[in-house]
């Protein structure tokens, strides 16, 4: 997808076999299990199955064109001691990482906001997500409030599912976003007015930011500047050498590619 352009709705004309697009479509969300790189993309495409224009189709192609010219790229996974996660240095036995984004009301037609986020272990890419959010966000700070509950509740179910198989850290989860005033809601005591309609949300990660009775802190929230923000590849159409520089950041290397 261009960034400049968004898709809407009746992008052209309809197709004249809209299944040979469902076709396409439902391949790529298969290869988006190995190809974090094409979540976003593969996901607005989805939102058209059901009428496919020729301005969608064409969105498809621009993807395969994309994987032709990639056709090597994957995700390595290793044993990495103290690794970089994004711009940051960590130690690589176990830590728990995520980033967090929102694209705010990005979407043209429902102008609902996109969440985006990636999890690391040991500074291994292991989970990630793009997804439109269910509800219209008031503001840039709650759309990304809501992706950072996202990712939250990712850290602590792979948290839990690494103490079953045997593999446990005290070391706080760290929680990287690129918004001042979601951090702030998140560290601050006392609820206002404005942000009644995402307490729930708050209740969430606060709680495992301050601790409760029964558990101790367990996310440390940080920010991280725009230009190192992982996620953001899973909110937003971006230009190559975002891309490119977001794939090596994330682990993706090309086995084709010379060395």
């Amino acid at each position: 997808m261009l960034p400049t352009k968004k898709l809407l709705p009746e992008d052209g004309s309809p197709l004249k076999d809209p299944e040979r697009y469902r076709r396409l479509v439902g391949k790529l969300n298969y290869l988006t299990v190995t190809r974090p790189d094409i979540s976003f993309v593969v996901s607005v495409l989805s939102q058209f199955m059901a009428t496919p224009y020729t301005g969608h189709w064409d969105a498809a192609l621009r993807v395969l064109r994309y994987l032709k010219n990639t056709p090597g790229l994957g995700i390595l996974y290793s044993d990495q001691g103290h690794c970089r996660v994004g711009a940051f240095t960590e130690d690589g036995d176990g830590r728990i990482s995520g980033f967090s984004d929102a694209d705010w009301a990005g979407c043209p037609i429902s102008r609902r906001s996109t969440t985006g986020y990636c999890v690391f272990v040991g500074g291994n890419l292991v989970s990630w997500k793009s997804k439109k959010q269910h509800t219209v966000s008031r503001s840039s700070a709650e759309s990304e409030y809501r992706a950072m509950a996202d990712v939250t509740s990712e850290m602590i179910w792979i948290r839990r599912l690494l103490r079953e198989l045997g593999v446990t850290s005290d070391d706080l989860m760290r929680l990287y976003c690129d918004n001042q005033s979601a951090i702030h809601i998140a560290k601050n005591q006392v609820f206002h007015e404005k942000t009644k309609h995402i307490e729930v949300d708050c209740h969430l990660i606060r709680d495992r930011i301050v601790g409760t009775q029964k558990d101790p802190p367990s996310i440390q929230p940080i920010h991280v500047k725009t230009e190192f923000q992982l996620a953001d590849i899973f909110t937003k159409p971006l230009r190559k050498v975002q891309i490119d520089f977001i794939c090596s950041k994330l682990g993706m290397i090309n086995i084709y590619a010379p060395t």
